[in-house]
């Protein structure tokens, strides 16, 4: 600023401001700024792609010119950004004069856009907004929107009597759908499950076309034990629409979760591959993968020995580079693993064997991701007749060590992919663990075919059986580890 070179002390202040959004020092350059003329507004545009930091200066500007109404939507946004942000801790956010001068009806969307950006709970650095949301109701107390957006705030900061009071004031002014769900939330957070559910079905009668509300009711009822109830709400709202986004996840979630059967969740990655335009971001499967063996990455047993590939040649150093940009040791599911390894196509086949046969020591799982980047060649190829399958089955046969554990993962993922394959890997699994079942590396191969979709029942009771087996310590013998299983 000294040197009169303006735009750059404006990419320092909002650099700033990204680190430290309270630091003093940095707002008493932004009152300099402010005092040039046009308030150094000009420096500092909003466009959808600016950063937190240069909204947030915006916002103090615009504070600082006496329009703090306008600032704080883009504060907000700079919290939905980066919520963890101390964005909002500053004085003229925390004055009641805000919440008054402020439209009720442009801070409920203000609040509303929020909460869509952040989880429950929320960070703590998110509460001043719920204190300009307290001005605000005291001087609009009959606005229902505002009361409804507040609540859904209060609610993610931990004040839940006040979500309660808030969200009922707000129905009471207004019944609808929106606010009975904003009750039924409410409720549902303070522990009250009776009046949640009666919310939520009042909202249902608001409007029965909503099946979003029936998988909310479902989710609520089997949180809380009552799963026979949980799914009779899912095949209502499966009768209206077979194919809505919310109610399939939450369908094919709570089944497994009654029955434990596989193939539910590979019904949905069914769903989700055959629907990419779904109305929001869903998480279910990777919540009923979450911490299972092979669905959600490497078990936490003993590795097996390092073993085999049909290759002497080194990899390429960009080979090499490939597989550690895409490896580790776990992945959301099945097909999420299949996707992150999506790089590895740009590898040779020559390659990836070399990288197998090599693995370098730096790289997480490096078997795996190379098995998984054999899997990416000719995927046009139908599975049956494909290079990908002949490549992989070559590697599966042998001991039981890194290298074939690696493949028949790799077989295991495309048969979560394309169900054309299913059949033919379940037959791969099922002769593979028959083999190893009882030889030393039989627990992890049992793991591996409790992951393999369409496998038979008989063999799925044998995998679970040998995954019972508890495994005594490793032992040091004169040449190698042995890993000694009890069997029972």
């Amino acid at each position: 600023m000294a040197a009169d070179q303006p735009e750059k002390a404006a990419d320092h202040l909002a650099g700033a401001l990204a680190h430290a959004p309270a630091l003093p020092e940095v707002h008493e350059v932004l009152g300099r700024l402010a005092a040039r003329p046009g308030g150094g507004l000009d420096l500092f545009r909003a466009g959808p792609h600016a950063s937190p930091g240069r909204l947030a200066a915006r916002a103090h500007l615009l504070a600082a010119a006496g329009r703090p109404e306008d600032g704080l939507p883009l504060l907000a946004a700079a919290s939905g950004q980066a919520p963890i942000g101390d964005w909002a801790g500053i004085p003229w956010v925390a004055e009641p004069a805000l919440g008054v001068r402020i439209d009720p009806g442009l801070l409920a969307q203000v609040l509303m856009r929020l909460c869509t950006r952040v989880g429950e709970p929320a960070p703590p650095t998110l509460r001043p907004y719920l204190t300009v949301a307290r001005h605000a109701v005291a001087a609009y107390p009959e606005h229902a929107m505002l009361l409804g957006a507040g609540s859904a705030l209060a609610r993610r900061v931990g004040e839940h009597e006040l979500a309660v009071d808030w969200a009922a004031r707000g129905s009471r002014v207004r019944p609808s759908k929106l606010g009975e769900i904003w009750l039924g939330y409410a409720y549902r957070s303070a522990g009250r499950l009776p009046e949640a559910l009666a919310a939520l079905r009042r909202a249902v009668a608001h409007d029965p076309d909503d099946l979003s509300v029936y998988a909310d009711i479902a989710g609520t009822l089997a949180d809380n034990g009552r799963l026979d109830d949980a799914l009779s709400w899912v095949d209502r709202a499966l009768e209206r629409d077979p194919d809505y986004d919310c109610a399939v996840h939450t369908a094919h979630r709570l089944r497994h979760r009654a029955d434990g059967d596989l193939m539910h969740l590979v019904r949905l990655a069914d769903y989700i591959r055959d629907h990419p335009d779904e109305s929001h971001e869903h998480t279910d499967l990777a919540d009923c993968c979450r911490d299972t063996s092979w669905l959600s990455g490497i078990p936490a047993s003993a590795s097996l020995p390092r073993g085999h590939a049909p290759a002497s040649d080194e990899p390429g150093d960009e080979a090499v580079r490939r597989l550690r940009q895409v490896a580790a040791l776990s992945w959301a599911h099945p097909p999420a693993a299949y996707d992150a390894a999506l790089p590895l196509i740009m590898v040779s086949p020559a390659d990836l064997m070399a990288l197998l046969a090599h693995p370098p020591a730096d790289v997480a799982a490096a078997e795996i991701w190379a098995c998984l980047g054999l899997l990416h060649q000719r995927p046009e190829e139908p599975w049956l007749d494909s290079e990908r399958r002949r490549m992989l089955l070559g590697l599966v046969d042998g001991a039981a060590d890194r290298v074939t554990e690696a493949a028949l993962f790799a077989l295991i993922v495309a048969a979560w992919i394309d169900p054309s394959a299913r059949a033919d890997v379940a037959e791969v699994v099922t002769a593979r663990l028959t083999e190893v079942a009882q030889r030393p590396g039989a627990r992890s191969f049992a793991e591996l075919a409790l992951a393999t979709p369409a496998l038979d029942v008989p063999t799925r009771q044998l995998a679970a059986a040998m995954t019972r087996v508890p495994a005594l310590p490793r032992q040091r013998g004169r040449s190698r580890l042995l890993l000694r299983w009890r069997r029972g």
